[in-house]
């Protein structure tokens, strides 16, 4: 059985005020072919199908599309919720896109047998057995227990987060036996695992709970299909466990990976080949950087590199040692005439130049969250043990914002 596997999509994005509804179009017309001609049997979206919680009403269409194109293509479509996803929303219309061949977890169900399905190939034969896991929250597997410390936390979630793996690994490995079939077990997730290496799209998920799962934890499946982090990437230069990353670039410094999707071929004799098929880039976007003497000729390079009758977004970062009140006009000026957008702009300064004064001139929409409460943290006069508490306190506030913004 060859199964496809790719994760997250973030449907409805808007990258610095700008839609990315023309780039999925195109993935989705793409993918189509590439189940044709690679001889698909099922596709595997491991989470963060959409962007928010909410998506527009043009994102939900792409959706759809996508099912539809996948049950033409006769073409098995399992799609796993991640932190960005919402479960309500997901969990709607679970039971009539069963009936066009896709299956859907928005969360952690009651029956863990709704998490075990068998897979199969493009003739209707059983190919393998997926123990679906979506992102887990903690709500989903844990009781809390009042006065646990951080680490207790922590310790308690990864626990959880074992338990459940290996739960419904077993209860794999018992459907198997059932059917008298050497069927491949293929597992899911969408978490962040220890050593992957992440970019600044990616939110943190477990914050203050949970950093990465480590990697021994997971249950000995043939194949673990993992979402969340957008590099693709071997997790412990395991061959079996793989982020497919995300098929289009979500920041600026994701601009230059070469995005692709895995061709996981599995048999009764386990996990037989991992393929990577390499995804267009169908919006340029880079990032140049340098002096304002610098960055006229950087610009005008970026501008060559993409196809002609193409526009590229750009991230313009100036290292800078002064406040220019009339940097954006300068930027305009080097940009014209040239097929670029510029998205962002902003400055880079020395390591040396004295911090406060680089503070006071720095807008709020230059700084993230993190930088504010790091740099507040940082001019306390704290112990070791408060600053570690308080920052704890900081990354579970945070962590639960982003679960109600997702669900």
């Amino acid at each position: 059985m060859r199964i496809l596997h790719t994760s997250d999509w973030h449907l409805g994005q808007y990258f610095l005020g700008h839609s990315r509804q023309t780039e999925h179009e195109k993935l989705i017309a793409w993918l189509v072919e590439q189940t044709k001609v690679h001889c698909v049997d099922a596709v595997l979206i491991a989470g963060d199908i959409f962007d928010t919680g909410a998506p527009p009403s043009y994102a939900r269409e792409l959706y759809n599309r996508l099912i539809l194109a996948m049950r033409d293509a006769g073409v098995g479509l399992t799609v796993l919720a991640g932190n960005h996803d919402s479960v309500a929303m997901l969990q709607e219309s679970r039971e009539l896109l069963a009936l066009l061949g896709t299956f859907v977890i928005p969360s952690v169900q009651d029956d863990p047998n709704e998490q075990v399905q068998v897979m199969k190939t493009r003739d209707g034969e059983p190919g393998a057995i997926v123990c679906a896991i979506p992102f887990i929250r903690p709500r989903d597997v844990l009781t809390s227990i009042a006065g646990e410390s951080a680490r207790e936390k922590q310790a308690s979630l990864a626990e959880a987060i074992q338990a459940h793996y290996h739960a419904l690994h077993e209860l794999a490995e018992r459907k198997r036996e059932a059917l008298g079939l050497r069927l491949p077990i293929v597992a899911t997730g969408h978490l962040t695992t220890v050593g992957a290496s992440a970019s600044e799209s990616v939110r943190e998920i477990y914050v203050g709970t949970l950093e990465a799962f480590p990697t021994p934890a997971f249950p000995a499946a043939d194949y673990i299909a993992l979402g969340h982090i957008h590099r693709p990437q071997k997790v412990g230069g395991l061959e079996h466990i793989r982020y497919s990353g995300s098929p289009i670039a979500l920041s600026f410094d994701e601009a230059r990976q070469q995005k692709e999707m895995l061709l996981v071929d599995v048999s009764v004799n386990g996990l037989d080949a991992v393929t990577p098929i390499e995804v267009p880039c169908f919006q340029p976007l880079l990032s140049v950087r340098g002096s304002l003497g610098e960055l006229a000729a950087a610009i005008r390079a970026a501008a060559a590199e993409v196809p002609e009758g193409t526009t590229v977004w750009l991230e313009i970062v100036v290292c800078a040692d002064d406040y220019l009140s009339d940097l954006h006009a300068r930027i305009q000026q080097m940009t014209e005439a040239l097929p670029v957008e510029v998205l962002r702009i902003r400055r880079e300064r020395p390591a040396q130049q004295n911090a406060l004064q680089a503070q006071a001139k720095e807008t709020l929409n230059e700084l993230t969250p993190d930088d504010v409460f790091a740099r507040r943290l940082q001019a306390e006069t704290l112990d070791d043990d408060t600053r570690s508490q308080l920052t704890s306190m900081y990354r579970e506030v945070v962590a639960g914002i982003g679960e109600a913004a997702a669900s």
